[in-house]
């Protein structure tokens, strides 16, 4: 009945719950490196303006030019002046006037000169009078060559003489040469092509004359690049502007400087426009409004075109060419667009106009189509509207609307793999009207979450000076979307907080922060904005401080949302950066004190954050700048870090640390060098680079290959109640030579961390320095160890500085001695907790300069007095991919054929569920005697655990991992666990079990646990990952290096994620996988001489049962204070326990088996003071394993048996010979386990052999 429930349970009541998993975070993920985001070059090199324009008109009203034979009736309309409607000389004056006008509209500032049927002279001396007075700036040449002969094919216009009796040809080379360059062409005349053509080749030549210029001899100034003017012409080579009289004879120059009124009246005259009913030519004058008011009918128009034509652009033309077109210059960008206009309405009329650089045809693209129907919609109401007198009367054009829904469906139908959206241009302009722009925004911050490349689109089309604008608001609603979008700007281009200083807009996001009413999601968004703009930027660090941001800062580190605490902290820390004026305002507010707490916090990321943050507060002072009370702050923040984080759970914190202690041994470094010194001189070795190295790894060197399995026996014997396990300190690090090979390998380095300072410098202790540099030199050795090579390497390089230093040191150095700092202001010095002080004390300061001229210095001195860090990290950039990157898929949306236990997924749950039950229900008639697997493990096996759910086995040997498939007799993976000096694996553990994220945990004997993932892979897959570390840690502190025991010792929950650890200490620890931190610290009293040897615990229930090396069974309630933890124990055995194992923890009459090393095996009931069971088997054991749910354990033993009992004790079957006909007897048996559904039994031998046996079918 139990079993249906369980397997009923399993199958179908909690299918729909979403699995628990540990370590899947995006820090484990993947490495802690900065995000690639270069951003695209949006931003402009240099903005132009066009700051003079030259108006030359060449029209002799009422003279033709004699190649041109017009028709009647003609075109006549210039600059929609009759010139025949006036006498000659007001009419060309009155077209000028018009014409300036009509410029003026796009550049209202420039500076306007007219020039009316000129002379060559005149022209000379109005272009280069412009050029002198624009300087750099750009020109503007406007030409109209309506009453003069088309432009020659040697590249010349024609102007008049002074009695107007004859047409002078005026070259394009001169006018090159008094325009100079940048400049901007407009020719308005038949056979305009070939001036753009020709202009070209004068370019060149211009600039081989420039050429020729300065190898001649002496310093010239740069050549003008008249390349990179631009030009627009009305039409071809060989092509006649266009005669039709009811279109204007510049109709060039209207499409250029009036698009609407061009535009309206050629939408009339086509087909289209007999569509509407009453309306005229004469009617086009009369649209009400005003260009600039996009509140009335004319300006709608004119918004609409602007969006339209920018669309078309920015879908048509390369980026960088739409930049310097459309983005570079106001009036070059108006121009532009409406040249887009001029194409499409000349190109009716057989003309195609041409321009420099050269445009794609666009006469033709579908934007096209909206303008006709946004036309045709404002046309259709203007009777109306010109019969009242309000301009703001008419319908809005529902343009922006339509064009913001097509966005939202690109967005909502998928963009991978798929062009750009090409409403972005309208999504800008839409951010102008207040109706619209929350919806805009809210549409863009969608975009703008796709990645990197949606910002750089987004930057590239313009908006960056709207939203910049936009910060000018005061509504509330925006807040959340601008906070948002600039969250995103400025985590792919940080160069924008220069802009966000000089315009003010850091005060919009210090009010975000500032509102307790904001979301805690779109505060964090203001704090990492903020972060920022102070990072590296000094004027950014002054304003912020003048803002307040610390106090609000410090406000929110106190959160309950871990983000927002995390980048309040960044935000702390960057504000302070170099900054002395910065930290002595933190100073006054206790900000490093109260960073404090997050040392402890349940993020990972918040812990790093709070250290970066002490770090850079400890390097915000240069060496001069530092008084009594900042050595003080500065030896109490670095204590604090030393006790607190020097064995975090995440390696994440662990870098930052080893980042943080690097300011602290630049800024005192002499004193640290005197620690070091005595350090390598107690230790006896030599202090050249070679002899460390060497010397280290004979210190670090393995020890005798002696079986764990058969130590255990010995075991006893050290830690016999005759022997003390807490010899001496002095002892046991200078007789390293006469110690015993079992106890020399488990004195690696690791264990110095865990002696107290006095202890391990026994030589340092006794000289007048205080113990915080011996501390935190302390630190940085534990560091160097550290199970993480990245930690280890990092910590490796502060300490292979300071060896360099000793070992380069002078005479004097080497005889200064450290001295104490103050701990206070008033120079009180600060000691360890417990820690007697000195008997001569001197004060301590950081003498940067006088080291420098002793020692070579690896690190250099910037010239604000700042040195350059030794090691760094990229967690804070790496933390801004929030920012940045698109939302990830989880590991449940991967696709499932890629996960490695793929191919164990083929039958279905309930069917494989079903089978295990029925194999443990038979076991009372079968025995467990049928050898399923056997082969020869690269070592002899010392750990086996099976995969809780498929036929998986890992076999641990000293220092290595090897997965098999029992099924397929393969092996999986193999690799190294890269063991520190001598260590052995001692525990295994399989985390994430039934996911594609399955982990295997490691523990090794030195008190470390590793995490690796990629380590079930399937053979048949095409790429295969080598396994690798996702996390490693310090586990437990208190292994005595003098004892030889079981090691460390795991047991997983995976529902809550907390690992249980214990082993050759007297303490249990429980670890909270997610948060990467140890939660609780559970005594387990009895006397110094006992030590955990065997450990388990269960998800489904509080208790924690423990055996000891004295025989000792005690049960722990984690629900209880420490000091009361204890809730059962018992004292029936007599010897080493081997096994202790919960049966039926879920229920309430759990239950408890255990085995020693004589043989021994109890069963207890928690609710009883004694055992209620009790089978002695003849022979010692030196392994036990228990299945829970099929009642059944077994023993190995050095005498070359397995036995297999159930849990009453009575026997299945034994196993001592191997199958076959020539079946060898087993060899001594290292390691057993069980798997923890099907009755499945691995044994493991001293001849490196694992054997899997299964239920016989006879």
């Amino acid at each position: 009945m139990v079993e249906t429930m369980e397997v009923s349970r399993l199958s179908g009541g909690e299918e729909d719950e979403e699995p628990v998993t540990a370590l899947t975070e995006a820090r484990h993920l993947e490495t802690i490196t900065a995000p690639n985001t270069a951003a695209h070059s949006w931003r402009l090199k240099e903005r132009m303006k066009t700051v003079s324009v030259a108006l030359v008109l060449c029209l002799n009203i009422p003279v033709d030019p004699p190649d041109i034979v017009k028709t009647q009736p003609c075109a006549r309309l210039e600059a929609w002046i009759d010139p025949l409607s006036m006498p000659p000389p007001k009419a060309i004056e009155a077209i000028g006037n018009s014409l300036q006008k009509a410029y003026e509209r796009w550049q209202p500032r420039a500076r306007y000169k007219q020039s009316l049927d000129p002379t060559v002279e005149d022209v000379k001396k109005l272009c280069t009078s412009l050029r002198r007075n624009a300087k750099e700036e750009r020109v503007l040449f406007h030409y109209t060559g309506h009453g003069v002969p088309k432009p020659t094919s040697n590249g010349e216009i024609w102007v008049f003489n002074k009695s107007y009796t004859q047409y002078i040809p005026l070259s394009i080379y001169e006018l090159q040469t008094w325009m100079g360059a940048p400049s901007i062409y407009v020719y308005d005349c038949s056979n305009a092509g070939i001036i753009v053509k020709l202009f070209e080749q004068f370019a060149e030549q211009h600039e081989e004359e420039w050429k020729h210029k300065g190898t001649s001899g002496g310093s010239s100034p740069p050549p003008p690049s008249f390349r990179q003017c631009i030009q627009l012409g009305a039409c071809g080579a060989k092509e006649i502007l266009p005669m039709n009289p009811d279109l204007p004879a510049d109709m060039f120059t209207a499409c250029l400087t009036t698009p609407i009124s061009m535009a309206v009246r050629w939408y009339l005259l086509q087909n289209k426009g007999k569509l509407l009913q009453g309306l005229n030519l004469d009617i086009v004058d009369k649209i009400p409004g005003q260009l600039s008011d996009r509140r009335t009918m004319l300006g709608e128009l004119n918004w609409i075109f602007t969006a339209i034509t920018d669309t078309i652009a920015w879908n048509t033309l390369p980026r960088d060419l739409f930049q310097k077109l459309f983005r570079q210059d106001l009036l070059v960008a108006s121009l532009f667009r409406n040249f887009l206009l001029a194409q499409r309405i000349m190109r009716s009329y057989d003309c195609t106009p041409v321009s420099s650089p050269q445009l794609p045809p666009t006469h033709q693209h579908p934007m096209w189509d909206a303008w006709d129907l946004a036309l045709e919609l404002c046309l259709g109401q203007l009777p109306t509207a010109l019969r009242t007198e309000d301009p703001y009367s008419h319908v809005h054009s529902p343009f922006f609307e339509e064009q913001l829904t097509a966005f939202q469906v690109w967005l909502d139908l998928g963009h991978e793999q798929r062009h750009p959206p090409e409403q972005l241009p309208i999504v800008l302009q839409v951010l102008l009207s207040q109706v619209h722009r929350p919806r805009a925004l809210e549409l863009l911050g969608s975009f703008l979450a796709l990645g990197p490349w949606a910002v750089n689109l987004v930057l590239s089309v313009g908006i960056f000076p709207y939203v910049l604008r936009l910060l000018q608001s005061s509504a509330r609603e925006l807040r959340p979307l601008l906070v948002f979008l600039w969250a995103k700007i400025l985590a792919v281009d940080p160069s924008c907080k220069a802009d966000l200083v000089r315009e003010d807009g850091y005060k919009y996001f210090l009010k975000v922060l500032a509102d307790p009413s904001m979301p805690a999601e779109h505060r964090t968004m203001a704090a990492f904005v903020l972060g920022v703009i102070v990072w590296e930027h000094p004027e950014g660090q002054r304003v912020a401080l003048q803002g307040s941001l610390m106090p609000l800062c410090l406000e929110q580190v106190s959160d309950h949302h871990p983000p927002l605490r995390q980048w309040a902290t960044l935000c702390l820390g960057r504000t302070w950066h170099h900054h002395p004026d910065a930290r002595w305002a933190a100073t006054r507010d206790n900000a490093h004190e109260k960073l404090y707490t997050l040392l402890s916090d349940p993020v990972p990321e918040v812990r790093g954050a709070a250290v970066f943050s002490l770090g850079t507060f400890v390097s915000s002072l240069a060496s001069h700048e530092r008084t009594d009370h900042a050595r003080a702050i500065d030896h109490t923040i670095a204590i604090t870090l030393a006790n607190t984080v020097t064995h975090d759970g995440s390696p994440l914190v662990r870098r930052e640390l080893v980042v943080a202690l690097q300011y602290l041994i630049q800024m005192y470094e002499s004193s640290f060098l005197t620690v070091a010194r005595q350090y390598f001189r107690d230790e006896m070795i030599d202090l050249s680079p070679q002899s460390l190295t060497s010397s280290t790894d004979s210190i670090m060197s393995p020890s005798n290959s002696i079986s764990r399995v058969f130590s255990r026996q010995g075991g006893r014997q050290v830690t016999s109640p005759n022997q003390t396990l807490g010899t001496s300190p002095d002892t046991s690090l200078t007789d390293y030579g006469h110690m015993s090979p079992g106890v020399k390998r488990t004195a690696s380095t690791h264990s110095i961390s865990s002696l107290g300072c006095s202890n391990v410098f026994s030589g340092v202790s006794t000289l007048s320095y205080s113990g915080m540099y011996c501390k935190l030199w302390q630190t940085l050795i534990t560091l160097e160890r550290d199970p993480f090579p990245a930690v280890a390497t990092m910590a490796k390089t502060v300490v292979d500085y300071v060896r360099s230093k000793v070992v380069t040191g002078s005479r004097d150095i080497m005889e200064q001695k450290v001295e104490s700092a103050p701990g206070t202001p008033v120079n009180k010095p600060i000691f360890l907790p417990g820690e007697s002080p000195p008997t001569t004390l001197e004060t301590s300061t950081p003498t940067r300069s006088r080291s420098r001229n002793h020692l070579n210095n690896h690190t250099e001195e910037n010239d604000n007095g700042f040195m350059k860090p030794l090691v760094t990290t990229e967690f804070v950039e790496w933390s801004a991919k929030t920012f940045i990157l698109p939302r990830q898929k989880t590991n449940d949306e991967l696709s499932s054929p890629s996960s490695p236990l793929h191919g164990y997924s083929d039958r279905s749950l309930n069917s494989r569920l079903l089978a295990e039950s029925e194999e443990r229900r038979s076991v009372g008639t079968n025995k467990l005697d049928d050898q399923v697997f056997v082969h020869r493990n690269p070592g002899p096996p010392a750990v086996l655990l099976f995969h809780p759910i498929h036929p998986l086995l890992t076999v641990a040997d000293k220092s290595n991992v090897t997965i098999w498939d029992v099924e397929r007799s393969l092996r999986v993976s193999h690799w190294s666990n890269n063991n520190v000096g001598s260590s052995c694996i001692s525990a295994l553990s399989v985390i994430n079990s039934g996911t594609p994220s399955t982990y295997v945990a490691t523990a090794c004997d030195d008190g470390s646990v590793r995490i690796w993932k990629d380590v079930y892979q399937s053979s048949h897959q095409a790429t295969r990952d080598p396994p690798s570390l996702i996390t490693a840690f310090q586990a437990t502190l208190d292994i005595n290096p003098a004892t030889r025991g079981a090691g460390l010792l795991l047991s997983w929950e995976q529902d809550t994620t907390t690992l249980v650890t214990g082993g050759d200490s007297r303490t249990v620890r429980l670890w909270d996988l997610q948060a990467e931190r140890r939660t609780m610290e559970l005594p387990t009293g009895g006397d110094s001489t006992s030590f955990i040897t065997a450990l388990h615990s269960h998800q489904a229930g509080p208790w924690i049962v423990a055996g000891f090396s004295d025989g000792y069974v005690r049960v722990l309630d984690r629900r209880l204070t420490s000091n009361r933890a204890v809730v059962r124990q018992w004292r029936e055995h007599s010897s080493w326990l081997i096994s202790a194992h919960l049966l039926n923890a879920s229920q309430a009459t759990t239950k408890i088996i255990t085995g020693v090393v004589s043989g021994e095996v109890r069963l207890w009931d928690m609710r009883q003071s004694n055992s209620v069971q009790v089978c002695a088997p003849n022979q010692e054991m030196t392994a036990m394993a228990t299945h829970a749910n099929a009642h059944l354990f077994a023993t190995g033993s050095v005498n070359q048996v397995i036995g297999v009992h159930h849990a009453s004790g009575s026997s299945v079957n034994v196993i001592k010979y191997h199958e076959g006909f020539m079946g060898q007897r087993i060899a001594p048996v290292s390691c057993l386990a069980f798997h923890p559904r099907r009755v499945l039994l691995a044994a493991g031998t001293t001849d490196s052999y694992i054997t899997v046996y299964g239920l016989s079918r006879r």
